[in-house]
């Protein structure tokens, strides 16, 4: 175990079983509290692990106390700040959950070293991010210390579950021998049984957050626990249309996608979004898609239009988003949308559905589109290919509503978790 320092809204009180008001404490009571966060993602790229950098960097420029349990590669010992590290190295028992994230059966042979290490920080509030290796850790070494714990809610898991089952029962000969009615009734099940599953689990906390006020109210609903809006932010300088290489009037019409190419992000609608558009009419376009994930090979050999980017990092994803001149994203899946917000900065007009967190990111018909089906996802992006004006008009406006997001208010939201679980445990 190798310890080392971390490199780099709307405003809303609990819901469910909550007081009148959120508990509050002297302010400088609480920029003091040393909180141990256990991230299941850190350091791979996807939204959750971008969002704890990103708090982890604004807690070091404040001079927040604040100690991160992480897996990755054991690095150089070195001090950054109030921000401390411990990191963990996945072993022989670890396998691949999604293309960058793993689990692993044996990271307990770290629990009572990750134990002492939080005992020794003097942590008041433990702070996990879901149910996987290192949030189970996190749970561990809560109850076992007697501190608080708050658990925030970032994705649907009883959701992805039942999309990959579906796929699983699309692949090879047993497809067709299951029928409509087995596919839906067993896919149900296999998300209800991940729903009970992962509330069993939050069931442990003793203060929640949510990333958009559905998921708010209905989190509260499912746990019995007081619950926090907690947004994203964005780094409106790092994500600018200044970044754009392409001319704005380049004769064809570049669609983008970032994220994982995953079942759960039904990624398979862009080959159907592409079909209809050039049965349509509109061929002047390209589909230019960042990630990777177990959908990329059937994307690239259903796909005319399409290149794909793997994963990008820094200027270079910068630029891929400003290049794009409409910004797909067809999940129905997504609590958030880190990517949706990425790309409005960018300048970037946005279609969304109107399932998840993106739509709650959009203006509808004034920084991009909400769609609530298939076919008016289609038609909006049609529209927008169509007509350079209006993409131009819906550039300003994304780009002026994603500016209002920002990271300092994020982590006032969180924060505010943490002193309402930390004044809660004081007066029990």
């Amino acid at each position: 175990m190798t310890i080392w320092v971390a490199s780099p809204c709307l405003a809303a009180g609990p819901v469910g079983n909550p007081t009148a008001a959120p508990p509050t404490l002297p302010r400088s009571m609480a920029d003091l509290l040393r909180i141990a966060l256990f991230p299941d993602a850190y350091h791979e790229a996807n939204g959750v692990a971008r969002t704890f950098r990103t708090l982890a960097e604004v807690a070091a420029r404040r001079g927040l106390p604040l100690l991160i349990v992480r897996c990755g590669n054991a690095g150089m010992p070195h001090t950054v700040g109030s921000v401390t590290a411990v990191e963990l190295q996945r072993g022989r028992w670890s396998f691949p959950l999604d293309a960058g994230l793993n689990f692993d059966l044996g990271l307990w042979r770290y629990a009572w070293q990750v134990r002492e290490q939080v005992r020794a920080f003097r942590a008041q509030v433990v702070h996990v991010t879901g149910p996987g290796d290192v949030g189970q850790l996190g749970v561990y070494v809560a109850k076992s210390l007697h501190l608080p714990l708050v658990m925030s809610w970032h994705t649907n898991l009883h959701e992805y579950a039942g999309q990959r089952w579906l796929r699983l029962l699309d692949r090879g000969f047993i497809s067709g021998f299951i029928s409509p009615l087995v596919r839906e009734r067993t896919s149900r099940w296999v998300e209800m049984q991940s729903l009970w599953a992962t509330m069993k689990f939050y069931e442990y906390a003793d203060v929640c957050l949510a990333p958009n006020p559905e998921l708010v109210t209905w989190v509260a609903q499912q746990t019995g626990r007081p619950t926090y809006l907690m947004e994203r932010g964005i780094d409106a300088e790092a994500f600018h249309p200044r970044y754009r290489t392409r001319p704005p009037d380049a004769p064809v019409v570049r669609l983008g996608f970032v994220g994982r190419l995953s079942a759960e992000k039904n990624v398979r609608f862009l080959a159907e979004l592409e079909r209809q558009l050039l049965a349509q009419g509109v061929t002047q376009i390209e589909f230019r898609i960042v990630g990777v994930g177990s959908e990329r090979d059937w994307l690239a050999a259903a796909m005319r239009t399409a290149s794909f980017a793997g994963v990008q990092h820094g200027e270079a994803l910068a630029r891929e988003y400003a290049d794009f001149d409409v910004f797909v994203f067809p999940s129905r899946t997504d609590t958030y949308g880190n990517v949706v917000l990425e790309a409005a900065a960018s300048g970037v007009p946005c279609v969304v559905t109107g399932d998840g967190g993106p739509k709650f990111l959009v203006d509808h018909r004034r920084s991009g589109f909400v769609a609530q089906d298939a076919a008016t996802f289609v038609a909006a992006v049609a529209d927008l290919a169509r007509s350079a004006a209006r993409r131009a008009a819906m550039r300003t406006a994304a780009r002026a509503r994603a500016v209002q997001s920002s990271w300092e208010a994020v982590l006032d939201e969180v924060y505010a978790a943490y002193r309402a679980a930390y004044a809660t445990a004081r007066a029990g």
